[in-house]
């Protein structure tokens, strides 16, 4: 009889005198957007580190045995439905167009990580139907969530924008007079509230110091223990590039300077500050004529009249090879988000040698040195993100200078091997404890 992962795993402790250490990583999927991908670079990472990582996915979309999906029918059947069912309860509430997940759909996904007897569960990003937040308390080993965004800690938002009932709690009170119809973020905060107090196995990390901050002043997690862990990126896959040579390959001008942006839902979602790329693109369109736009991701709604200037489009990019080669080919990346934890586009332009405009909000500081490796523009001032991009493109001297700083700071804070060891530590450390 062939022995099961399980057997092999405990018998391996048995003949070395110690039992290796197994985490699962939990996360709705292990794809290329946000926080999917960050959290398959980390299981990555740990198993560079052997350590037995086993990452335990609802979409599984990369060919890796060491990812566990379920492969029944019924299983792929019910994850069509469970993203749909999750998004019924913000059909009655004033703000539908907001992003909101409850959280409340039943699924087996505690039952399949138990069945692996990992010594540490890692929680990543586990909604679309993935995780009933009420299964969080029924976790015995000890629980590190990673976060991605402000879900965790405040309704059904993955960020609240300006409001700040995740501090003062949500209360009648405290919503914000524009919302009309069922209170459903009060609804899910009052479950978490809940749920939440029976957690005492649980630490938090965030992969940004500004959502650290968010969640310490947040009334869910005041008292709980929070780590910052950043995001870890392969700074051998994300390297630099010659530039004529990856501009050739995708059929992109050799005489223009590039400006790179790209996002999921880049148009649609205001969180990501199109509206202010547009202004700032408005004002350098005379002082720099010869720029030209290269765009990845969701283009829809984007047209050269917004920009006074030719636009490249790529479409979306699924793997990490294309990623690096569009970021090599360009001499400027762009990220106006207007709220962000610490977007593994930055890291992966950085990783590239491409210096980073972006406002100075979120955890845009932690990876961007101001004119050291790209621009901190004043938040949502799109005037002084057009002098920063005119400020990057000036000089060819200064561009190498920057492109050398943005590769050095990702090989110094930002790749697999230092993320997972810091990790590593921590999950020994909780276990011992």
């Amino acid at each position: 009889q062939i022995p099961t992962p399980d057997a092999c795993y405990k018998w391996t402790g048995f003949f070395s005198g110690h039992s290796p250490m197994r985490v699962a990583i939990v996360s709705t999927s292990d794809g290329m957007p946000g926080g999917f991908a960050a959290a398959y670079r980390l299981h990555k990472g740990l198993r560079r580190q052997a350590i037995d990582s086993l990452m335990v996915v609802g979409k599984k979309t990369r060919d890796d045995a060491s990812i566990v999906d379920d492969p029944r029918f019924l299983a792929k059947v019910w994850r069509a439905i469970a993203p749909k069912l999750d998004r019924i309860p913000n059909k009655f509430t004033g703000v539908p167009t907001k992003k909101i997940s409850s959280a409340w759909v039943p699924n087996n996904t505690f039952s399949r990580v138990q069945a692996l007897n990992p010594d540490v569960v890692n929680l990543h990003w586990i909604n679309n139907g993935f995780l009933r937040l009420e299964a969080l308390s029924k976790f015995r080993q000890p629980l590190v969530w990673t976060l991605h965004d402000m879900w965790a800690f405040a309704g059904g938002e993955h960020y609240v924008g300006e409001c700040n009932r995740y501090q003062v709690g949500y209360t009648p009170h405290s919503r914000p007079s524009h919302e009309r119809g069922w209170d459903v973020n009060r609804w899910i905060w009052h479950r978490k509230q809940r749920a939440w107090a029976n957690l005492r196995n649980l630490t938090i990390v965030t992969p940004s110091h500004w959502l650290a901050e968010c969640a310490k002043r947040s009334v869910l997690f005041s008292d709980t223990r929070i780590e910052v862990i950043a995001n870890g990126i392969d700074h051998h896959r994300f390297k630099p590039i010659g530039r004529d040579t990856a501009r050739q390959i995708l059929g992109l001008p050799q005489d223009k300077r590039l400006i790179l942006f790209g996002a999921v839902n880049a148009t649609s979602d205001t969180r990501k500050g199109f509206h202010l790329l547009k202004l700032a693109l408005q004002e350098m369109r005379d002082e720099s004529p010869h720029t030209e736009l290269v765009v990845f991701g969701a283009s829809a709604g984007i047209g050269e009249a917004d920009f006074g200037r030719t636009c490249h489009y790529l479409g979306r990019l699924h793997d990490e090879i294309s990623l690096a080669l569009v970021y090599a080919a360009v001499d400027v990346f762009v990220a106006p988000s207007i709220q962000d934890n610490l977007p593994n586009t930055v890291l992966e332009s950085l990783a590239c040698g491409t210096p980073v405009v972006a406002f100075n909000i979120g955890g845009m500081p932690d990876m961007i040195e101001h004119q050291q490796n790209g621009y901190l523009a004043k938040a949502f001032e799109a005037q002084d993100f057009a002098t920063g991009l005119q400020w990057v493109l000036a000089s060819s001297q200064r561009w190498q200078q920057l492109s050398q700083r943005a590769r050095q700071k990702v090989e110094q804070q930002f790749t697999l091997e230092i993320q997972a060891q810091n990790y590593l530590r921590l999950f020994k450390q909780i276990i011992k404890q």
